[in-house]
Protein backbone atom coordinates (compact mmCIF):
# COMPACT_ATOMS: atom_id res chain seq x y z
CA UNK A 1 0.00 0.00 0.00
CA UNK A 2 1.41 3.37 -1.02
CA UNK A 3 -0.09 6.82 -1.58
CA UNK A 4 0.77 10.51 -1.63
CA UNK A 5 -1.71 13.17 -0.48
CA UNK A 6 -2.06 16.82 0.47
CA UNK A 7 -1.47 16.89 4.20
CA UNK A 8 -4.26 19.40 4.98
CA UNK A 9 -6.84 17.15 3.30
CA UNK A 10 -5.59 14.11 5.19
CA UNK A 11 -5.57 15.93 8.55
CA UNK A 12 -9.21 17.05 8.13
CA UNK A 13 -10.38 13.43 7.74
CA UNK A 14 -7.97 12.27 10.43
CA UNK A 15 -9.41 14.77 12.91
CA UNK A 16 -12.94 13.53 12.18
CA UNK A 17 -12.21 9.84 12.75
CA UNK A 18 -9.97 10.56 15.75
CA UNK A 19 -13.09 11.58 17.70
CA UNK A 20 -13.93 7.87 17.94
CA UNK A 21 -10.47 6.65 18.96
CA UNK A 22 -9.62 6.31 22.65
CA UNK A 23 -6.77 4.88 24.66
CA UNK A 24 -9.30 3.46 27.16
CA UNK A 25 -10.41 0.30 25.41
CA UNK A 26 -10.37 -3.41 26.15
CA UNK A 27 -9.67 -4.12 22.46
CA UNK A 28 -6.04 -3.03 21.84
CA UNK A 29 -6.35 -2.67 18.05
CA UNK A 30 -9.02 0.03 18.55
CA UNK A 31 -6.26 2.40 19.69
CA UNK A 32 -5.17 2.23 16.04
CA UNK A 33 -6.30 4.14 12.98
CA UNK A 34 -7.40 1.97 10.06
CA UNK A 35 -6.59 3.01 6.47
CA UNK A 36 -8.13 1.30 3.41
CA UNK A 37 -6.84 2.30 -0.01
CA UNK A 38 -8.73 1.28 -3.15
CA UNK A 39 -8.38 2.41 -6.77
CA UNK A 40 -10.88 5.21 -6.15
CA UNK A 41 -10.56 6.36 -2.53
CA UNK A 42 -8.71 6.35 0.77
CA UNK A 43 -10.97 5.50 3.72
CA UNK A 44 -9.92 6.28 7.30
CA UNK A 45 -11.71 4.54 10.20
CA UNK A 46 -11.65 5.09 13.96
CA UNK A 47 -13.72 3.27 16.59
CA UNK A 48 -14.09 2.77 20.33
CA UNK A 49 -16.76 0.03 19.89
CA UNK A 50 -19.54 2.48 20.89
CA UNK A 51 -18.83 5.05 18.17
CA UNK A 52 -17.27 4.33 14.78
CA UNK A 53 -16.40 7.03 12.25
CA UNK A 54 -15.42 6.45 8.64
CA UNK A 55 -14.13 9.29 6.45
CA UNK A 56 -13.67 8.88 2.69
CA UNK A 57 -11.13 10.84 0.64
CA UNK A 58 -12.09 10.62 -3.02
CA UNK A 59 -9.20 10.06 -5.45
CA UNK A 60 -11.15 11.68 -8.31
CA UNK A 61 -11.22 15.07 -6.57
CA UNK A 62 -8.36 17.32 -7.70
CA UNK A 63 -8.62 19.23 -4.43
CA UNK A 64 -7.55 16.14 -2.46
CA UNK A 65 -4.51 15.51 -4.68
CA UNK A 66 -4.56 11.82 -3.75
CA UNK A 67 -2.09 9.83 -5.84
CA UNK A 68 -2.42 6.04 -5.51
CA UNK A 69 0.51 3.74 -6.24
CA UNK A 70 -0.46 0.49 -4.46
CA UNK A 71 -3.80 -0.37 -2.89
CA UNK A 72 -4.10 -2.16 0.46
CA UNK A 73 -5.00 -1.79 4.14
CA UNK A 74 -3.16 -1.13 7.41
CA UNK A 75 -3.82 -0.05 10.97
CA UNK A 76 -1.31 2.22 12.72
CA UNK A 77 -1.05 3.53 16.32
CA UNK A 78 -3.38 6.53 16.16
CA UNK A 79 -1.67 8.75 18.72
CA UNK A 80 1.85 8.51 17.29
CA UNK A 81 0.67 8.61 13.69
CA UNK A 82 -1.43 11.73 14.28
CA UNK A 83 1.41 13.57 16.03
CA UNK A 84 3.78 12.69 13.19
CA UNK A 85 1.42 13.81 10.42
CA UNK A 86 0.67 17.15 12.09
CA UNK A 87 4.38 17.94 12.45
CA UNK A 88 5.57 17.00 8.96
CA UNK A 89 7.40 19.84 7.18
CA UNK A 90 5.87 19.90 3.68
CA UNK A 91 2.36 20.33 2.21
CA UNK A 92 2.30 16.75 0.90
CA UNK A 93 3.11 13.42 2.53
CA UNK A 94 3.67 9.86 1.35
CA UNK A 95 2.63 6.72 3.24
CA UNK A 96 4.31 3.49 2.20
CA UNK A 97 3.46 0.16 3.89
CA UNK A 98 6.32 -2.33 3.58
CA UNK A 99 7.02 -5.88 4.77
CA UNK A 100 5.72 -6.92 8.20
CA UNK A 101 3.35 -3.92 8.19
CA UNK A 102 6.17 -1.44 8.77
CA UNK A 103 4.79 1.93 7.68
CA UNK A 104 7.09 4.64 6.30
CA UNK A 105 5.84 8.25 6.36
CA UNK A 106 7.85 10.78 4.38
CA UNK A 107 7.49 14.53 3.76
CA UNK A 108 10.34 16.55 2.33
CA UNK A 109 13.53 15.45 4.08
CA UNK A 110 11.63 13.94 7.04
CA UNK A 111 11.08 10.18 7.29
CA UNK A 112 9.36 8.20 10.05
CA UNK A 113 8.96 4.44 10.38
CA UNK A 114 6.27 3.02 12.66
CA UNK A 115 5.00 -0.51 13.21
CA UNK A 116 1.49 -1.17 11.94
CA UNK A 117 -0.88 -4.12 12.36
CA UNK A 118 -2.86 -6.27 9.94
CA UNK A 119 -6.15 -4.49 9.09
CA UNK A 120 -7.91 -7.88 8.91
CA UNK A 121 -7.83 -7.98 12.70
CA UNK A 122 -9.78 -4.72 12.96
CA UNK A 123 -13.49 -5.17 13.88
CA UNK A 124 -15.84 -4.85 10.92
CA UNK A 125 -18.35 -2.03 10.92
CA UNK A 126 -22.03 -3.05 10.97
CA UNK A 127 -24.05 -2.99 7.79
CA UNK A 128 -27.04 -0.67 8.13
CA UNK A 129 -29.77 -0.88 5.50
CA UNK A 130 -30.76 2.21 3.54
CA UNK A 131 -34.45 1.25 3.72
CA UNK A 132 -36.58 3.95 5.40
CA UNK A 133 -33.57 6.29 5.56
CA UNK A 134 -34.41 9.81 6.72
CA UNK A 135 -32.82 13.06 5.54
CA UNK A 136 -32.47 16.05 7.88
CA UNK A 137 -30.80 19.44 7.22
CA UNK A 138 -27.40 19.42 8.91
CA UNK A 139 -27.86 22.79 10.62
CA UNK A 140 -31.21 21.67 12.08
CA UNK A 141 -29.72 18.41 13.37
CA UNK A 142 -26.78 20.28 14.89
CA UNK A 143 -29.19 22.62 16.66
CA UNK A 144 -31.35 19.72 17.89
CA UNK A 145 -28.26 18.05 19.36
CA UNK A 146 -27.07 21.19 21.15
CA UNK A 147 -30.55 21.84 22.56
CA UNK A 148 -31.07 18.33 23.98
CA UNK A 149 -27.70 16.88 25.03
CA UNK A 150 -27.41 19.55 27.74
CA UNK A 151 -30.06 17.64 29.72
CA UNK A 152 -28.64 14.10 29.49
CA UNK A 153 -27.46 12.56 32.73
CA UNK A 154 -23.78 12.12 33.49
CA UNK A 155 -24.55 9.52 36.17
CA UNK A 156 -23.89 5.96 35.07
CA UNK A 157 -26.19 4.68 37.83
CA UNK A 158 -29.11 5.21 35.42
CA UNK A 159 -27.49 4.54 32.04
CA UNK A 160 -30.72 4.98 30.09
CA UNK A 161 -30.75 8.69 31.06
CA UNK A 162 -27.28 9.22 29.53
CA UNK A 163 -28.99 9.05 26.13
CA UNK A 164 -31.41 11.12 24.07
CA UNK A 165 -34.76 9.43 23.46
CA UNK A 166 -35.77 9.80 19.81
CA UNK A 167 -39.22 8.84 18.55
CA UNK A 168 -40.18 9.10 14.89
CA UNK A 169 -43.81 8.65 13.94
CA UNK A 170 -46.41 10.29 11.71
CA UNK A 171 -43.91 12.59 10.06
CA UNK A 172 -42.49 13.95 13.31
CA UNK A 173 -39.24 13.43 15.20
CA UNK A 174 -39.36 14.06 18.96
CA UNK A 175 -36.05 14.17 20.84
CA UNK A 176 -36.11 14.21 24.65
CA UNK A 177 -33.36 14.21 27.27
CA UNK A 178 -33.62 14.41 31.06
CA UNK A 179 -31.36 13.85 34.04
CA UNK A 180 -34.41 13.98 36.39
CA UNK A 181 -33.55 17.59 37.41
CA UNK A 182 -34.21 19.15 34.01
CA UNK A 183 -35.65 18.17 30.65
CA UNK A 184 -35.20 19.31 27.05
CA UNK A 185 -37.61 18.36 24.27
CA UNK A 186 -37.24 19.28 20.61
CA UNK A 187 -39.66 18.37 17.81
CA UNK A 188 -38.87 18.30 14.08
CA UNK A 189 -41.35 18.02 11.23
CA UNK A 190 -40.24 15.34 8.74
CA UNK A 191 -42.64 15.71 5.81
CA UNK A 192 -40.73 13.11 3.76
CA UNK A 193 -40.58 10.47 6.50
CA UNK A 194 -43.60 8.59 5.15
CA UNK A 195 -44.65 5.73 7.43
CA UNK A 196 -41.25 5.46 9.13
CA UNK A 197 -41.57 4.64 12.82
CA UNK A 198 -38.66 4.37 15.26
CA UNK A 199 -38.19 4.49 19.02
CA UNK A 200 -34.49 4.59 19.96
CA UNK A 201 -32.12 5.96 22.60
CA UNK A 202 -28.84 7.40 21.31
CA UNK A 203 -26.00 8.00 23.80
CA UNK A 204 -25.54 11.71 24.49
CA UNK A 205 -21.79 11.30 24.05
CA UNK A 206 -22.32 10.00 20.52
CA UNK A 207 -24.54 12.92 19.56
CA UNK A 208 -22.07 15.44 21.00
CA UNK A 209 -19.30 14.01 18.82
CA UNK A 210 -21.63 13.88 15.81
CA UNK A 211 -22.46 17.56 16.28
CA UNK A 212 -18.76 18.41 16.12
CA UNK A 213 -18.40 16.70 12.75
CA UNK A 214 -21.33 18.63 11.20
CA UNK A 215 -19.42 21.53 9.69
CA UNK A 216 -21.05 24.40 7.79
CA UNK A 217 -20.22 22.88 4.39
CA UNK A 218 -22.51 19.89 5.03
CA UNK A 219 -26.09 20.52 3.85
CA UNK A 220 -27.98 17.33 4.71
CA UNK A 221 -27.53 14.28 6.91
CA UNK A 222 -28.99 10.87 6.07
CA UNK A 223 -30.06 8.83 9.11
CA UNK A 224 -30.39 5.02 9.00
CA UNK A 225 -31.46 2.76 11.86
CA UNK A 226 -30.69 -0.89 12.58
CA UNK A 227 -31.61 -3.09 15.56
CA UNK A 228 -28.83 -1.79 17.82
CA UNK A 229 -27.10 0.82 15.65
CA UNK A 230 -27.76 4.19 14.06
CA UNK A 231 -25.79 5.51 11.09
CA UNK A 232 -25.47 9.18 10.15
CA UNK A 233 -24.10 9.92 6.68
CA UNK A 234 -22.81 13.49 6.36
CA UNK A 235 -20.89 14.31 3.21
CA UNK A 236 -17.95 11.88 3.02
CA UNK A 237 -18.26 10.90 6.68
CA UNK A 238 -20.16 7.91 8.03
CA UNK A 239 -20.85 8.11 11.77
CA UNK A 240 -22.02 4.92 13.52
CA UNK A 241 -23.28 4.76 17.10
CA UNK A 242 -24.60 1.93 19.20
CA UNK A 243 -28.06 2.41 20.72
CA UNK A 244 -28.84 2.15 24.42
CA UNK A 245 -31.04 -0.76 25.44
CA UNK A 246 -33.99 -0.38 27.77
CA UNK A 247 -37.16 1.64 28.19
CA UNK A 248 -36.92 5.40 28.50
CA UNK A 249 -39.24 6.89 31.14
CA UNK A 250 -42.49 8.47 29.93
CA UNK A 251 -41.60 12.16 30.02
CA UNK A 252 -44.76 13.50 28.35
CA UNK A 253 -46.62 13.63 31.66
CA UNK A 254 -43.85 15.71 33.26
CA UNK A 255 -44.43 18.80 31.12
CA UNK A 256 -47.13 21.05 32.64
CA UNK A 257 -49.97 22.06 30.32
CA UNK A 258 -51.23 24.94 32.48
CA UNK A 259 -49.53 27.69 34.49
CA UNK A 260 -50.38 30.26 37.19
CA UNK A 261 -47.59 32.77 36.47
CA UNK A 262 -45.97 33.71 33.15
CA UNK A 263 -43.12 36.09 32.41
CA UNK A 264 -41.57 36.93 29.05
CA UNK A 265 -37.90 37.89 28.72
CA UNK A 266 -35.40 38.66 26.01
CA UNK A 267 -33.31 35.47 26.29
CA UNK A 268 -29.82 37.06 25.96
CA UNK A 269 -30.72 39.73 28.56
CA UNK A 270 -31.91 37.09 31.04
CA UNK A 271 -28.86 34.93 30.32
CA UNK A 272 -26.53 37.83 31.17
CA UNK A 273 -28.41 38.52 34.44
CA UNK A 274 -28.34 34.85 35.46
CA UNK A 275 -24.60 34.86 34.74
CA UNK A 276 -24.10 37.80 37.10
CA UNK A 277 -26.22 36.25 39.86
CA UNK A 278 -24.37 32.95 39.59
CA UNK A 279 -20.99 34.62 40.18
CA UNK A 280 -21.73 34.49 43.90
CA UNK A 281 -24.02 31.44 43.98
CA UNK A 282 -21.14 29.34 42.62
CA UNK A 283 -19.21 30.11 45.80
CA UNK A 284 -22.04 28.66 47.88
CA UNK A 285 -22.33 24.94 48.57
CA UNK A 286 -25.85 24.65 47.14
CA UNK A 287 -25.41 26.90 44.02
CA UNK A 288 -28.93 28.35 43.95
CA UNK A 289 -30.40 31.68 42.80
CA UNK A 290 -33.84 33.00 43.77
CA UNK A 291 -36.36 34.71 41.49
CA UNK A 292 -39.07 36.91 43.00
CA UNK A 293 -42.06 38.03 40.89
CA UNK A 294 -44.48 40.72 42.10
CA UNK A 295 -47.54 41.16 39.91
CA UNK A 296 -48.94 44.34 41.54
CA UNK A 297 -45.62 46.18 41.33
CA UNK A 298 -44.71 44.53 38.00
CA UNK A 299 -41.22 43.68 39.25
CA UNK A 300 -38.94 40.68 38.72
CA UNK A 301 -35.90 40.45 40.98
CA UNK A 302 -33.12 37.89 41.07
CA UNK A 303 -30.93 37.19 44.08
CA UNK A 304 -27.63 35.33 44.41
CA UNK A 305 -25.99 34.64 47.74
CA UNK A 306 -22.83 33.16 49.23
CA UNK A 307 -22.41 33.29 53.03
CA UNK A 308 -18.63 33.52 52.61
CA UNK A 309 -18.50 36.18 49.88
CA UNK A 310 -21.67 38.27 49.84
CA UNK A 311 -24.87 38.65 47.85
CA UNK A 312 -26.22 40.15 44.65
CA UNK A 313 -29.66 41.57 43.83
CA UNK A 314 -30.79 42.71 40.39
CA UNK A 315 -34.07 44.02 38.99
CA UNK A 316 -34.71 42.17 35.75
CA UNK A 317 -35.92 43.72 32.50
CA UNK A 318 -38.90 41.85 31.04
CA UNK A 319 -41.59 42.28 28.39
CA UNK A 320 -44.67 40.85 30.10
CA UNK A 321 -45.59 39.54 33.56
CA UNK A 322 -48.99 38.08 34.50
CA UNK A 323 -50.60 35.68 37.00
CA UNK A 324 -49.78 35.20 40.70
CA UNK A 325 -46.89 36.45 42.83
CA UNK A 326 -44.10 33.88 43.06
CA UNK A 327 -40.78 33.18 44.75
CA UNK A 328 -38.80 30.27 43.32
CA UNK A 329 -35.21 29.01 43.61
CA UNK A 330 -33.28 27.05 41.00
CA UNK A 331 -29.82 26.00 39.81
CA UNK A 332 -28.54 28.89 37.64
CA UNK A 333 -26.35 26.58 35.53
CA UNK A 334 -29.45 24.70 34.34
CA UNK A 335 -31.04 28.00 33.36
CA UNK A 336 -27.90 29.20 31.53
CA UNK A 337 -27.67 25.93 29.55
CA UNK A 338 -31.34 26.22 28.57
CA UNK A 339 -31.04 29.87 27.50
CA UNK A 340 -27.90 29.24 25.45
CA UNK A 341 -29.78 26.55 23.54
CA UNK A 342 -32.58 28.97 22.73
CA UNK A 343 -30.41 31.71 21.25
CA UNK A 344 -31.42 35.30 20.56
CA UNK A 345 -35.21 35.11 20.71
CA UNK A 346 -37.74 36.02 23.39
CA UNK A 347 -38.66 33.37 25.93
CA UNK A 348 -41.61 32.67 28.22
CA UNK A 349 -41.07 31.16 31.68
CA UNK A 350 -44.27 29.46 32.88
CA UNK A 351 -44.68 28.53 36.58
CA UNK A 352 -47.32 26.52 38.45
CA UNK A 353 -45.98 26.53 42.06
CA UNK A 354 -42.72 27.31 43.93
CA UNK A 355 -41.76 23.64 44.15
CA UNK A 356 -43.16 22.42 40.85
CA UNK A 357 -41.04 22.19 37.66
CA UNK A 358 -41.32 25.23 35.38
CA UNK A 359 -40.96 25.49 31.60
CA UNK A 360 -38.98 27.70 29.24
CA UNK A 361 -40.44 28.09 25.76
CA UNK A 362 -39.20 30.37 22.94
CA UNK A 363 -41.97 32.66 21.71
CA UNK A 364 -41.05 32.07 18.04
CA UNK A 365 -41.04 28.26 18.08
CA UNK A 366 -43.11 27.20 21.06
CA UNK A 367 -44.60 24.22 19.23
CA UNK A 368 -41.21 22.62 18.66
CA UNK A 369 -39.05 23.33 21.69
CA UNK A 370 -39.58 23.22 25.45
CA UNK A 371 -37.20 23.00 28.39
CA UNK A 372 -38.16 22.13 31.95
CA UNK A 373 -36.26 22.83 35.18
CA UNK A 374 -36.99 21.46 38.63
CA UNK A 375 -36.78 24.11 41.39
CA UNK A 376 -34.66 23.73 44.52
CA UNK A 377 -36.20 23.66 47.99
CA UNK A 378 -34.42 26.32 50.07
CA UNK A 379 -36.42 26.14 53.29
Amino acid sequence: MKFTITRATFIKSLNDVSRAITTKTTIPILTNLKMDLTDTALVLTGSDADISIESKIDATSEQNDLQIEDTGSITVPARFFTEIVKRLPEKTMTVDVQDNFQTVITSGSSEFKINGLDANNYPRLPEVSSEDALTVPADVLRQLISQTVIAVSTQESRPILTGVHIQIEKGKLIAVATDSHRLAQRTLDLPNAGDASYDVIIPGKSLTELGRTLTDDIENVEIRFASNQVLFIAGNTMFYSRLLEGNYPDTSRLIPTTSTTNIEFDAPTLLAAIGRASLLSHESSNNVVRLSLNIAKQTATIYGNSPDVGNVEEALQFQKLEGDDLEISFNPDYMKDALQGIGGTSIVLAFTAPLRPFTLVPTEDKEHFVQLITPVRTF
